[in-house]
């Protein structure tokens, strides 16, 4: 996939906006809880950077797929959470708090994080392909540019013009849904002949990536013995990845429609698990509610 207006426009706007709205949702409060209950906050992070990268390398070890698609599968494992993660836990009875924290800590974390790993990756995986290398300072300053100066001027906006922001939160987020759904629909039109084949590989590997990120925060949380509202939080916020992020770094930075795909795919199939994610949330969080 060449340079052009997709690659280079489309991509890192609907980042920016998707970014621009999650901001729009925080005040400084937010980060203010990391104080108080810092012990959910560190596992979710953990599970969240440290966890789930490995769980990522593991399936890209253990499942055959090509080199290329291997390398995408774990660029969405080293990304951040994505911002619907925050819906889905509300939606899922979990602590929103919580959520939303996360979400923001694994932005800031990330950003430093993914160059390295995707580098450390790229010499794994395709050591001979010397061409798309990832320079660690430009990516640093093109992620900061395209996550963390959107949010700060959602925050920025919150702060100074509370009901604007709110009013624009709910359009934002309309606006980014549409052009996440038209970027996953213009990269599968453009790599429609391959994907028959992709989809073998990418299906399974994307679904296990999936679910085993879900459970594991969730069986985590449940092990630290954590409420069950932040259970559900971290089980959700691991399992729901950043899919814009990871198809601007693997279509846009890395210029590679192949290891876009497990991105496009990830970030359809990570709906449909967390709608069963919520049911099964509501369904617990009512039982422990009649038990109380």
């Amino acid at each position: 996939m060449q340079s052009n207006l997709f690659t280079t426009v489309l991509l890192p706007l609907a980042l920016a906006i998707v970014m621009l709205g999650m901001g729009l949702s925080l005040v400084p409060e937010d980060f203010k809880r990391i104080t108080r209950y810092p012990k959910a906050v560190v596992i979710g992070t953990a599970c969240q950077v440290v966890l789930l990268p490995l769980i990522g390398l593991l399936i890209a070890l253990v499942v055959p797929m090509e080199r290329a698609i291997a390398v995408g599968l774990i660029v969405v494992a080293v990304c951040p959470g994505g911002p619907s993660s925050n819906l889905m836990t509300y939606l899922a009875k979990g602590d929103v708090a919580l959520s939303v924290t996360l979400t923001a800590l694994s932005s800031i974390i990330t950003v430093f994080t993914i160059p390295i790993l995707i580098n450390l990756t790229l010499q794994h995986f395709l050591e001979e392909s010397a061409a798309i290398s990832l320079p660690i300072g430009q990516t640093m300053l093109q992620i900061l540019l395209i996550t963390l100066l959107p949010t700060v001027i959602g925050m920025v906006i919150r702060y100074y013009f509370p009901d604007t922001a709110r009013r624009l939160e709910k359009q934002m987020a309309r606006l980014a849904i549409g052009l996440l759904a038209l970027i996953i629909a213009l990269l599968l039109v453009r790599e429609g002949s391959k994907l028959p084949r992709f989809l073998v590989q990418v299906g399974i590997s994307v679904l296990l990536l999936n679910l085993l990120a879900t459970l594991a925060g969730f069986f985590t949380a449940k092990l630290f013995r954590l409420p069950l509202s932040q259970q559900i939080c971290i089980g959700v916020e691991v399992g729901i990845q950043n899919g814009t992020l990871a198809l601007a770094i693997t279509a846009g930075l890395l210029n590679n429609p192949d290891m876009a795909v497990p991105a496009a795919v990830y970030s359809l199939l990570m709906y449909i698990t967390g709608f069963f994610a919520i049911l099964y949330g509501r369904k617990v969080s009512t039982s422990a509610s009649v038990k109380a």
